[in-house]
């Protein structure tokens, strides 16, 4: 039988509903198979849109420079380098130049040299082989002369003595050194010895300060007029967990150093103890580092003789007491706390924010007997992963405002 199908008005309805629900499910399959299709071309376009516009990075001219400057003081990328490493302490601004060869793989021969203002000069040559067994071991051997004409003495002792007593002395020394360090197991542990020998020609001293023959005699100051020569030798042991010495950001470094000076006359020999700890606590995933450092160094006078006051542990200067001049205190024994808050701008520059404080005294119990000198000031680091070629400090303490150039870590 043929015709017009007639339904009952609910089951119209049913009919209906289904119809409705199949022809949703069919437009919206429709649709999902055409919308994967749709986002993928549209990604591969927009990849294959950007794979036309990459390129290798390419740094800014002032990236450019320092990439060059880091290239060249880390890992001699040109044979002619800066040296800025002063013949002594205090001599001042620094200019100077090397000449770097390598001689096989690893092993490099430098020749050296720098002068400042003052007239300090320092010429040597250095042989360095950084990977003896197997990587464990650096060997440093350096032969050179130097001379410094206006070393500031201030007197002996911490609270007698006062920056308006400087009187000027001066040397000339050949040198030549032999140092070993080892790290038997490439990490922590550090061995290291090291033997040298120097002449110290001490003399008067130039500038505008008396000289120091004029103030003292040999009854006053003791080793005034003494030229020894020194065979030096010293033994350290410690742990180094830092990841370079010349520049770190977290690490530490734990060392005790037991040094001999005999003096081929015997007359001037000493021995001196020399306990260091330095501690880099990173903050903010590295952006901050609280740096701590302390420095004890004990002397004691071989058996009837006396250390002359140039070779007294001292205190003062870019590397110790940075608010004070340079060999400011002198005594037989030194205390020195420093701390340093570091912030990193960018891959280069450190600006650091620093307080020192330190002692000296005739007996060790009273290293710690009474207030410290002090200072604190604000800083700047030009540094690469390793080193740090370039240290500007502002330092105030009660002496005055003090101006730290540097070639190297403040510790």
């Amino acid at each position: 039988m043929t015709g017009p199908l007639f339904l009952s008005r609910p089951l119209a309805v049913i009919v209906a509903t289904l119809a409705m629900t199949t022809g949703l499910a069919a437009v919206a399959t429709a649709q999902d198979d055409t919308i994967p299709d749709s986002r993928a071309a549209t990604i591969e376009q927009a990849q294959t849109q950007k794979s036309t516009e990459l390129h290798p990075f390419e740094p800014n001219k002032v990236e450019a420079v320092l990439d060059r400057v880091e290239n060249t003081l880390l890992n001699g990328g040109v044979s002619v380098h800066p040296f800025f490493e002063n013949a002594y302490s205090g001599g001042g601004f620094t200019l100077g130049a090397g000449y770097a060869t390598r001689v096989s793989s690893y092993n490099v021969l430098d020749v050296r040299g720098s002068v400042t203002f003052k007239g300090y000069t320092r010429i040597e040559t250095a042989f360095l082989a950084p990977r003896l067994f197997d990587r464990r071991g650096t060997l440093t051997l350096i032969g050179g002369w130097r001379n410094a004409t206006q070393v500031g003495f201030y007197g002996i002792g911490h609270a007698n003595t006062s920056v308006h007593d400087r009187a000027n002395y001066s040397f000339t020394q050949p040198y030549a050194s032999a140092a070993l360090s080892v790290m038997p197991t490439r990490k922590l542990l550090v061995l290291a010895g090291a033997l040298d020998v120097a002449k110290w020609d001490v003399g008067p001293g130039k500038g505008s300060d008396p000289s120091v023959d004029e103030v003292y005699t040999p009854a006053t100051l003791q080793g005034l007029g003494a030229t020894p020569t020194y065979l030096h030798s010293q033994g350290t042991i410690g742990l180094d967990f830092r990841p370079a010495p010349g520049y770190a950001r977290r690490g530490g470094y734990y060392a005790v150093t037991l040094e001999d000076y005999h003096d081929t006359q015997g007359l001037n020999g000493f021995r001196m103890t020399d306990y260091e700890a330095i501690q880099h606590i990173p903050i903010l995933h590295d952006v901050w580092v609280v740096s701590l450092h302390g420095l004890v160094e004990l002397s004691n006078a071989a058996s009837n003789q006396v250390i002359p006051y140039f070779m007294l542990p001292s205190l003062g200067g870019g590397s110790s007491l940075r608010g004070f001049s340079s060999w400011r205190f002198r005594d037989l024994n030194s205390l020195l706390l420093q701390a340093e808050w570091r912030i990193l701008a960018n891959r280069f520059i450190d600006t650091a924010v620093l307080y020192d404080a330190g002692r000296v005294a005739a007996r060790r119990s009273d290293l710690t007997d009474g207030p410290l000198k002090n200072d604190y000031g604000l800083g700047f680091r030009l540094h690469g992963p390793m080193t740090t070629p370039l240290r500007i400090e502002f330092v105030h303490s009660n002496e005055g405002l003090s101006l730290v150039f540097s070639s190297k870590a403040a510790f």
